[in-house]
């Protein structure tokens, strides 16, 4: 006789819940289980969608970087005015880009020499003149003038201070007349481009590139370029050119040039005579 068919009815049923309740737990349990598992997939398979859509758009995951770092930006601002640091200084990763350098280490063997040697006498940082360097080389070709010419005419026009300002307003490394050559800057955005240095050193030797082939020579070239086409004189300015352009051409050729050698102008020539009426183009 079965032991069940005597079992008191409330037991029989307490039993049953008991069994129900089980049943429902291992239900849920394997719910929950199978929904974790679907989650889990989902998200991963949401990772990889977002990886790959990151990695085949490279603008939208600029413009997102962009987003995120001009948000965190304005925090960044937002609670530095709230605490009252007025002097905060804000995270700013592009402004590399502004900066006019390059490393000597992407120079040639003679081109590295050049800046280190014009950065040690000058007292200038290498890197930016090393940026200069490579200018000076690259334009010096195409303008069919010496490199080393053009970086002397720095030397003695700014001693390589891209913000320098003569009394009678040449401005920039060049020393270029703004107001003579604004035409010269237009292409370059406006004449308040003088002061970026690449602008001013590609203007300045388009300006002494026409001063030259004016003047039928170097030498009498560089009176035009200082103005000078009309003077007697010119105050020894083309000799002191001609003769940093010597050192620069020591320092190519591998000798040892002190950093603080002398510039002796040699003796200037006679300057050549202008016609009447001829205007220097680079007329201070």
């Amino acid at each position: 006789m079965s032991h069940t068919k005597h079992q008191p009815p409330l037991l029989k049923t307490a039993l049953e819940l008991r069994a129900a309740g089980s049943l429902f737990l291992r239900d849920v349990a394997q719910g929950v289980l199978l929904f974790s598992h679907n989650t889990l997939a989902l998200v991963g398979l949401a990772v990889l969608a977002v990886a790959f859509v990151f990695g085949s758009q490279a603008d939208l995951r600029m413009r997102l970087e962009s987003a995120a770092l001009g948000w965190l930006h304005a925090r960044h601002e937002a609670r530095a005015a709230a605490e009252g640091d007025v002097l905060s200084v804000s995270a700013e990763p592009d402004a590399i880009s502004r900066a006019t350098v390059l490393s000597p280490q992407e120079l040639s063997k003679q081109q590295a020499a050049v800046a280190l040697w014009l950065a040690r006498r000058y007292q200038v940082a290498p890197e930016p003149v090393s940026r200069l360097v490579k200018e000076a080389w690259e334009l010096g070709p195409r303008a069919k003038l010496d490199p080393a010419l053009i970086l002397a005419v720095m030397a003695i026009e700014s001693r390589f201070n891209p913000f320098a300002q003569s009394s009678v307003g040449a401005q920039g490394l060049m020393q270029v007349m703004k107001r003579v050559h604004d035409d010269k800057f237009e292409v370059f955005g406006g004449s308040l481009a003088t002061f970026d240095p690449v602008t001013n050193l590609r203007v300045g030797v388009q300006v002494l590139r026409d001063c030259i082939a004016r003047a039928g020579s170097v030498e009498d070239g560089l009176r035009y370029y200082v103005g000078a086409a009309n003077a007697e004189e010119d105050s020894g300015y083309a000799a002191r050119v001609l003769a940093e352009l010597e050192l620069l051409r020591g320092v190519i050729q591998g000798r040892a040039v002190p950093p603080n050698s002398p510039n002796k102008p040699r003796e200037p020539s006679p300057p050549a005579a202008v016609p009447p009426g001829e205007v220097a183009l680079n007329s201070r």
